[in-house]
Formats: structure tokens, sequence, C-alpha cells
């Protein structure tokens, strides 16, 4: 058996972006021949997976998943939105959740699950269907959440099929009350959150560091309007507190009733439901966020193209 070295591996991985196992394994099967390995790869589309990992996936799909009292919410990213709308793509998203729901929302898990729908690791799918789509595509992320007692309900924002969309929300309620109508204040929460991206669950969860950051900005403002300083306090005080209810869940203005705040109508809730109600925690997937679009010029795309 030909010795395969690190060396070689590495300048094979330098050639076609594929995995370095990858590499390995069709340097092993071509006995060492670099030209041969590049074949190897090529023709089992791992080569050609690697060379579109440049390119930027920051559309695609998120999904969730829900059973008693856990779900999940995953986003896998492609990079046009035409893929998206692919029965093969939108199938891979959906089984996402469904996977990181059996696997606490670990990436790494997720990708070495072996699917039984194909015999094949969720990353090995993943791969196939770069080849077969001819799009890179990426298993951006996933969440769980539990509770002990009570519900975690679900909702999607521009479905694009059952149970997947462009914005995914899991919403936990801990609470001993009719399960059926934890579900119904569950979907109604989730859809508030859906519409106001809220960034923490309480004032507790801001980070500090962003509250010191807008009462910087917030005295500023004050100081140019030529107030005495304590009176500049006062209105600081006074910013901080519309901040936060903006940002925080709990003290946003309900969308479905804006004369209550969130926690007022989740109180509410618990006096007609006959047991203590607590929202214990919530998950917010919005496609893309956080990834920078690719603009490409038309002109230069053309002419790139033109020197290959």
């Amino acid at each position: 058996m030909t010795e395969i070295t690190a060396a070689q591996v590495k300048e094979l991985r330098e050639i076609t972006g594929a995995g370095m196992l990858d590499c390995k394994k069709a340097l092993v099967e071509a006995g060492g021949n670099m030209e041969t390995a590049i074949d190897w790869l090529r023709k089992k589309g791992l080569a050609t997976a690697a060379k579109k990992a440049s390119r930027i996936a920051a559309e695609g799909l998120v999904s969730v998943y829900v059973e008693g009292n856990r779900g999940a919410v995953a986003e896998v990213n492609s990079e046009t939105d035409f893929v998206a709308k692919n029965e093969i793509f939108q199938d891979y998203v959906s089984d996402a959740a469904l996977v990181a729901y059996k696997n606490d929302g670990d990436i790494e898990k997720m990708k070495a699950c072996v699917c039984p729908k194909c015999g094949k690791t969720f990353a090995e799918r993943l791969t196939d269907m770069i080849a077969k789509i001819g799009e890179n595509m990426n298993l951006r992320r996933a969440a769980v959440l539990e509770v002990k007692n009570g519900v975690v309900a679900s909702y999607i924002h521009n479905a694009a099929g059952n149970n997947i969309g462009k914005i995914g929300v899991l919403v936990a309620l801990e609470s001993t009350a009719d399960k059926a109508k934890l579900q119904e204040l569950g979907k109604h929460l989730a859809m508030h959150i859906a519409a106001s991206a809220p960034i923490a669950l309480d004032i507790a969860g801001v980070d500090p560091t962003a509250v010191e950051h807008e009462k910087s900005i917030f005295a500023e403002q004050a100081k140019a309007s030529g107030k005495p300083e304590n009176i500049i306090e006062k209105m600081v005080e006074g910013r901080i507190r519309k901040y936060y209810e903006e940002v925080v869940l709990e003290e946003q203005a309900y969308i479905m009733d804006p004369d209550k705040k969130v926690k007022q109508v989740v109180a509410d809730a618990a006096k007609d439901l006959g047991a203590d109600v607590k929202l214990t925690g919530y998950v917010r997937f919005k496609l893309g966020e956080g990834l920078q679009k690719k603009e490409e010029d038309f002109a230069a795309e053309v002419a790139s193209q033109l020197k290959k």
C-alpha cells in the first residue's frame, strides 16, 4: 500500500479545496497519484463543492421542529433565492430542524448524524446536494429550547412550505396549565417576536456594554440641547427606559394589544389559566442576518467569465 504523506494531502487540499479526510481518501484510492486523486474528487463532486465554497451563501431557509416540551430551529443558506425554492433543498432544510432537535443544536454533531433516508451523514448529504444543484450551501446554525413542564411553541414567517420559511421563532413557556392554551399563547408571542426582533428576554439579559453605549449617545444628544447636568441625567434615564421598551421582549408593547407590555400579557394569561406561566426563553432566526450579501457588477462578472 502506497504511503500517503501529510504534504501530499495538504497539496491536494490546496488544489481542490476539498476536506483533509476526503483528500487523504482520494490519494489512497489513486495510489498517491495527484492527477488521479483530483479526478476522483471531481467525480465524487467533492472538488466541485469545495470550489464553490468561496461564494457567499446568504439566501436559503429557516426551519422549525417541535415535539412536546422541546423544539429546534435551524438555518441553511444558499447563494440564491431560486435554489431555496428547490424541493431537494427544502427537504434538507426541513430535516435540519429535526436533526438539530436530536443533537441539541450542535452543528458538528448534526453533520456527523447519519440520515436514514440515504445512509449518508448530514454533511455528506449537503455535499451531494451542492454538487447536484451547483451552488454553494451552508448548514449555518441551529438552536434548541426545552422546558420541564409546559410547552415550546413555534412560528414561521414568510413560509415556503411546512415549517420552513424566512424567519423561524421558538418560545418556551414553563407552566402546568392546559397545554393547548399554552400553545396558543406561545404562538401569538412567537408572532410578536418575529415582528419586533427583541435582543433580550428581560432587562437583566441586555449586554451592559450595549447599555453603556446607548447612554453615551443619549448623553451627547442631551448635552447638545444645553440643558443643566441634573436635567441631562434625567433625560438619559428616560431614553434608556425607552430603549428597553424597544429591545427587551418583556418590556415591549404587545403587537396584538399595544396598551399592554408582553410581561403583562403573560401575567394576564396566568390568571386566566389558573396557573403560573413563565416565559423562560425564545430563539429568533432571521434568514441571512449577520451575513453580507455579495453584490456583483454584472459587467465585471461577464468579464471575469471571459478570462477563464
